[in-house]
């Protein structure tokens, strides 16, 4: 799908997911309709996803890890994939560096970090090692409420 001016336009728009088509629309001098469509194709093509974010340092009892992992296989999306299965696994990225992986995960006190581990990256024999960051103070972060 090509992503043009236009889109990129709306799309910030739809920073405020609420926004309604028309208020778009009339601002960017264009129809209702062809926000309409433009943003189903988008979000056909996996390129937008309309939803509810939280900061997660404001929900008691949780919050954020970052955990930079590698594994014993190149196949690294197909990895990365399993990853994104896991119970609390906001986003899982390929990375170049020290990691093949870098995992973003929410936790609670029903799913805290040893959980994660024994019970749901435990599932993923090619895991070789994993080194855990754990998020004291987000600045900005705002993510979907998986658990």
């Amino acid at each position: 799908m090509k992503i043009d001016e236009t889109n990129i336009v709306i799309i910030k728009h739809l920073r405020d997911g609420r926004k309604s088509f028309k208020a778009i629309a009339d601002e960017l001098s264009i129809t209702e309709n062809t926000v309409r469509a433009r943003v189903n194709k988008l979000m056909e093509e996996k390129v937008l996803d309309i939803t509810g974010t939280v900061d997660p340092s404001s929900l008691p009892g949780h919050q954020m890890a970052m955990i930079g992992v590698k594994v014993n296989t190149m196949n690294l999306g197909m990895i990365a994939l399993r990853f994104t299965d896991l119970r609390g696994v906001i986003s899982v990225s390929v990375v170049t560096g020290r990691y093949d992986l870098i995992v973003q995960v929410l936790l609670n006190e029903e799913l805290d970090l040893i959980n994660f581990y024994t019970r749901e990256v435990a599932r993923i024999p090619e895991v070789q090692e994993v080194e855990t960051f754990i998020a004291y103070q987000n600045y900005n972060l705002r993510v979907p409420y998986i658990l």
